[in-house]
């Protein structure tokens, strides 16, 4: 007997994107377009060392960046397990990141700073 395909298929907000996957490799998902209030030390402002680029990591579960002039340059959410976290970016890019002590986070080959108020 054969395994079972299945189609998973999630909206963005350019359009729909399916996937196919057996059905022994799936797992429930969370849909990309709710975010899920957020409860951890890393909220708040992270900033590049020369200030381009701005992220505020809100406790809706949602994120803003900033980049140079341009505010809310990419908008998403995001999930904190322990010290890493993963983005899904409104517009379905993916991306993840890992808290190296609670004022420096490294993501995308860049190093954020807590922004001290």
């Amino acid at each position: 007997m054969s395994n079972p395909i299945l189609i998973i298929a999630t909206a963005a907000s350019l359009g729909a994107v399916a996937h196919i996957a057996k059905a022994e490799d799936t797992m429930p998902i969370q849909s990309s377009t709710q975010a899920q209030p957020q409860n951890h030390v890393y909220l708040g402002m992270w900033v590049t060392s020369d200030g381009h680029i701005r992220q505020e990591l809100l406790p809706t579960g949602r994120y803003d960046e900033a980049r140079g002039d341009r505010q809310n340059a990419y908008q998403g959410h995001y999930v904190v397990a322990g010290n890493h976290i993963d983005y899904w970016d409104d517009t379905g890019f993916t991306a993840d990141g890992t808290f190296v002590d609670k004022d420096t986070l490294q993501h995308g080959g860049m190093i954020f700073y807590r922004e001290k108020p």
